[in-house]
């Protein structure tokens, strides 16, 4: 079974192929480098799900190949869920990791130490572009937004230098063993590739 990954972020793309070669055997695995695509997808959804069917179907329909695609991010709740799907434009513009982080910081400033609660969410969702069908699955992890970030590499992901899981008190970025387990992606990738399989 062909399948396409459809992200540019290096970083998700390694998370998603790891989690679809432990979860789903014989399947051979596609990136945007070994297909054409023209143009990109107009990521006009107002929630999560909504932008992963968008993607999915945008780069699934032109590959002619079955696809995944995710679309996710952080939500502070004394910011009334933002960034929410925003994420990476939650500035007005494509902004860079550290670019992100200072936004969020700053954002943060005067916001006490008990009401920084926020979520990392992501949706999954597989698109057959024969069928035209769409599976799809959700999952979030609890946390809180961090005073100063962790100090590690944000590779692609400049939230979760910031976000620390509520279960382990400790910065997601420095999850190691944890992360195998608590990674919110890989929970419902998994989920997503038991629907795949059946």
């Amino acid at each position: 079974m062909h399948i396409l990954i459809a992200t540019t972020n290096p970083a998700k793309l390694a998370e998603i192929r790891k989690g679809l070669q432990t979860n789903l055997e014989n399947s051979d695995i596609l990136t945007l480098d070994d297909v054409t695509i023209k143009g990109k997808p107009a990521e006009t959804g107002k929630t999560f799900e909504e932008n992963a069917k968008i993607k999915a179907q945008f780069y699934g329909d032109q590959a002619h190949v079955p696809t995944i695609a995710d679309d996710g991010g952080l939500m502070i709740d004394a910011l009334h869920g933002e960034p929410g799907v925003k994420s990476r434009r939650w500035p007005g513009y494509e902004a860079t990791d550290e670019e992100l982080i200072d936004y969020a910081l700053e954002k943060m400033q005067s916001v006490p130490e008990d009401e920084r609660s926020a979520t990392l969410s992501t949706c999954l969702c597989f698109y057959d572009p024969q069928k035209k069908t769409f599976l799809c699955e959700q999952e979030g992890i609890k946390g809180y937004i961090a005073q100063e970030p962790s100090g590690k590499e944000t590779n692609g992901y400049p939230y979760r230098t910031l976000f620390v899981v509520k279960e382990t008190g400790k910065y997601y970025d420095e999850m190691s063993n944890d992360h195998i387990t608590m990674n919110h992606r890989l929970i419902a990738l998994k989920r997503l590739v038991k629907k795949i399989a059946q």
